[in-house]
């Protein structure tokens, strides 16, 4: 392998936790409570009304051709209709349908980085995300965080200490992947006129808006940038339909639609029609608002159980946030608690999660870990919970 003529990038390909954890549980033979990849439960996923729509999706005779690469025409037309008088309201120029929402993530890495550009990240954040920028060679700036997201003050400390503008700043501004953090909408006019003044593109990446379950609900900065050209907004439905069907969109200024057909084209021509059908229908037919009704008021249950049990287990050893939304819990021990140390014991007792310095290129949370809450239901996360507590008494 060694002696192969790889291209300089192929060292900065460094893979995702996250993921690879779902090929580890596999091969794993004992009953594991898994509070480690980020989906929602399978109960979760509405297949049957998923079935019954596709009858009717699929139904045609070109449901399993190639599709526009910008979208199905029905796809798009149903997406604008039920993003209608939302936060994400936009407008047809601005969409292109998506692989998911990493494609978003790939395509706008590939549209505006180029190598050793300076890009900004939160810290902690989405790993897959931080893997893209270093997959086109960025150079990397981690921007701590509170309670209120990331701080823009440090994101200006840091730029002006670095001595060059970022090209591009990504964030998580609502229920943030991994600590729950939701962005004030304070920091959010802050960052908009902070890239403004920098001429930085803010990749505003938002799977979990619309799973708000308590609190009130903010502008996303998609409505706030009122149509900037400097904004460009990645969304998915793997978070509040199924993963599986891997669609998503990205909300961009109409100048931006050629470039981003022509380097759609490069990687995968168009996404998958079937499933756009499928995610057309379920939309055409009113089903998502029901769908995101049922899922908020179980996900504030399944939340509620998680900090229920590690207060129970670990009060006055670990802080956690207490997000309004989303699928995490962000715990931080005691200096004591070593979480990549814990992992295989964790495992072994059968409880699974994400270390902290997962989600962080510098490696700065060697006492934290994620946990979903979303994808297990609240006596399993009690069971889960005490697991992870009998795995730190042994450590």
């Amino acid at each position: 392998m060694s002696d192969l003529p790889f291209a300089a990038r192929a060292g900065q390909l460094v893979g995702s936790v996250i993921d690879s954890s779902t090929s580890l549980l596999a091969k794993q033979s004992h009953d594991i409570v898994r509070f480690a990849m980020g989906s929602p439960a399978a109960e979760a996923i509405p297949w049957e009304t998923l079935r019954e729509v596709g009858e009717e999706a699929l139904g045609a005779h070109d449901a399993f051709d190639y599709a526009a690469t910008e979208g199905d025409p029905a796809l798009r037309a149903a997406l604008l209709e039920a993003l209608a008088g939302t936060t994400d309201e936009t407008t047809d120029e601005r969409l292109t349908i998506t692989a998911g929402g990493m494609q978003g993530l790939d395509l706008a890495m590939k549209l505006f980085v180029d190598p050793g550009d300076l890009v900004t990240i939160e810290s902690p954040t989405y790993t897959n995300g931080s893997a893209t920028a270093l997959s086109y060679q960025a150079d990397l700036l981690e921007v701590p965080g509170d309670e209120h997201g990331m701080s823009v003050d440090a994101l200006r400390e840091q730029v002006d200490r670095a001595g060059r503008r970022p090209k591009l700043i990504y964030t998580i501004p609502t229920f943030q992947n991994p600590s729950g953090t939701t962005l004030s909408v304070e920091r959010r006019r802050e960052l908009l006129d902070l890239a403004r003044d920098w001429g930085s593109v803010v990749l505003d990446d938002d799977p979990y808006g619309m799973l708000r379950f308590a609190g009130d609900g903010l502008p996303s900065l998609h409505e706030l940038a009122d149509g900037d050209p400097l904004v460009f907004s990645v969304r998915t439905f793997s978070k509040i339909i199924a993963p599986g069907l891997r669609v998503g969109w990205v909300d961009h200024d109409p100048s931006l639609s050629e470039l981003l057909i022509h380097a759609k084209q490069a990687m995968d021509t168009c996404t998958n029609l079937p499933a756009q059908r499928l995610v057309a229908g379920f939309l055409r037919h009113g089903h998502l608002d029901t769908h995101l009704t049922t899922q908020r008021e179980e996900y504030r249950r399944r939340k509620e159980a998680m900090q229920d049990a590690l207060a129970e287990h670990f009060g006055g050893r670990a802080r956690w946030t207490d997000p309004e939304g989303g699928f995490f819990l962000w715990v931080t021990f005691e200096d004591s608690v070593d979480t990549e140390a814990l992992f295989e014991p964790a495992l072994a007792e059968g409880v699974a999660y994400i270390p902290g310095n997962a989600f962080s290129p510098g490696r700065r949370f060697p006492h934290a870990l994620r946990l979903c809450f979303a994808s297990t239901p609240p006596a399993r996360i009690r069971e889960g919970v005490a697991r992870l507590a009998r795995a730190v008494d042994r450590v």
